[in-house]
């Protein structure tokens, strides 16, 4: 189904067209009618298949068919999102899809001065992506005006659930009118979710594109075990083939991040790294020159997993396993999107097994490890071993061989281990943890009364009252 054909307005067909995408997406064909026809939705898709121009257009489209004399400048359509990358990636599909409307809309995110967002919010804005939480303190300030939402969007809807802004999203609902549409669009969809549309919703309308878990098919997987401490050799033996234009390459830690890319940079590659310690103008300004090619490869914590959209993005590689296989799925999918083809590597050490394993349980799929001829390993890691006690913890969702573990498999080993021939049994815990002193032995003295010295057998006890007593018979 073409655009044209959805019932959309010309100036949206004209900025569509001038964007250069001239057919939908599967959940874009699905989702854009049922929201005209004014129908709550539950949108399921893999992440790269279009989701955010399958509630944009509809939206704009609303508001481009609003009577002119009906127009005012209220806030008509609010986006609620997890993070300021796709707070500011909505905005900028709102601009270029309707650059030939006229509209005002804005992102609002932390991190960037409020002054100047509670300015821009003075002129009327009819569309607002928002952070839930710079949202909320706006709304306290009074700068932001809900009263005349007609569409509520939540975005990324289970990212939202795991970074704990459920709370946040319940306060904003209850500022909403009660009369409103609302579509709830993710790429994953657990129990959290679904009680939250129960609550939010009515009749909603299901959309699921493809299978929950899985990576879209135009992603092909690679499983490089390679030792911890060769990581950073194996990405330069890849760097040296030239194959690789534009990657990502997502660490687990923001100081792995910066690690990573200075030495890229030593090595004559640019990169560029982004994580929650870089301002929002940092951020901004290295996506912008990742988007223009400046730099070949963009190093990122999981923060840019579901905010960064930059098409032409050859390779993703994962330096470390994810701890949560939800986030595996999420990082490969910046690749192979519109329907394009990508590469996913990912570096497993030894003490990673364990969370590869999840990531192949969670996508119902066996990886097969592949070898580089031409690269010298240190020594073998075995991706099929799975021996408790394997694994350290590496970040969420990791395991640690902690006592408990090694207590269970010694459990498993046949029960408690045998004491050493000779060896003096524990003693048992008493109620307070001291142990019971023995039948008609002596009480323990005070460190005071230790300090005197015992008097001899026989002899008579001091004290002060004898003590006078013997100085009064002297002297008599």
């Amino acid at each position: 189904m073409p655009f044209k054909t959805m019932g959309l307005a010309d100036p949206l067909v004209q900025g569509i067209l001038a964007t250069g995408y001239t057919a939908p997406t599967e959940i874009q064909s699905e989702a854009i009618p049922a929201v005209i026809a004014g129908k709550d939705i539950i949108a399921c898709a893999q992440t790269g298949t279009g989701k955010t121009a399958a509630f944009v257009l509809p939206i704009l489209n609303r508001i481009e068919n609003v009577p002119q004399k009906a127009k005012k400048k209220k806030t008509r359509a609010l986006i609620v999102t997890p993070t300021r990358e796709l707070a500011v990636q909505i905005e900028k599909a709102i601009q270029g899809y309707g650059r030939f409307m006229d509209l005002k809309t804005i992102a609002l995110y932390g991190g960037s001065r409020i002054d100047i967002q509670m300015r821009h919010l003075r002129k009327g804005m009819e569309i607002i992506a928002a952070t839930p939480g710079r949202l909320l303190d706006l709304i306290n300030r009074g700068s932001v005006n809900l009263s005349m939402v007609e569409i509520l969007v939540l975005d990324e809807a289970d990212r939202m659930l795991d970074m704990g802004f459920i709370e946040d999203i319940k306060k904003i609902i209850k500022i909403l009118p009660v009369k409103r549409q609302t579509l709830l669009f993710s790429a994953t969809m657990p129990a959290g979710v679904k009680k939250l549309a129960q609550t939010i919703q009515k009749s909603p309308k299901t959309i699921q594109i493809g299978r929950q878990h899985n990576p879209i098919e135009t992603i092909t997987q690679h499983i490089y075990p390679v030792p911890h401490i060769q990581k950073m050799e194996m990405l330069l033996h890849l760097f040296s083939k030239g194959e690789m234009y534009s990657v990502l390459i997502f660490s687990r830690t923001k100081r792995g991040a910066d690690r990573i890319c200075k030495r890229l940079n030593r090595g004559n590659i640019e990169a560029v790294a982004i994580h929650s310690d870089r301002t929002q103008s940092q951020r901004l300004r290295a996506l912008d020159g990742f988007r223009r090619g400046q730099y070949r490869v963009m190093v990122a914590t999981d923060i840019a997993a579901r905010g960064i959209n930059v098409e032409g993005i050859s390779h993703v590689i994962n330096f470390d396993v994810p701890g949560y296989a939800e986030d595996y799925v999420h990082r490969i999918g910046r690749t192979g999107r519109a329907e394009a083809t990508g590469d996913a590597i990912t570096f497993v050490s030894q003490d990673e097994v364990l969370n590869l394993k999840k990531i192949e349980r969670f996508i119902e799929c066996k990886f097969k490890p592949e070898l580089l001829d031409d690269f010298n390993y240190n020594q073998k890691v075995d991706i099929h071993s799975s021996l408790p006690g394997q694994g350290k913890k590496s970040g969420r969702g990791g395991s640690k061989p902690g006592s408990s573990q090694r207590r269970r498999f010694k459990a498993k080993q046949g029960g408690k281990p045998k004491p050493k021939a000779g060896a003096r049994p524990a003693k048992p815990k008493s109620g307070t943890g001291k142990p019971k002193p023995k039948t008609g032995a002596r009480k323990a003295k005070s460190k005071t009364s230790a300090k005197k010295a015992r008097p001899k057998s026989g002899a008579k006890r001091w004290s002060n009252k004898s003590g006078k007593n013997a100085s009064r018979n002297k002297s008599k």
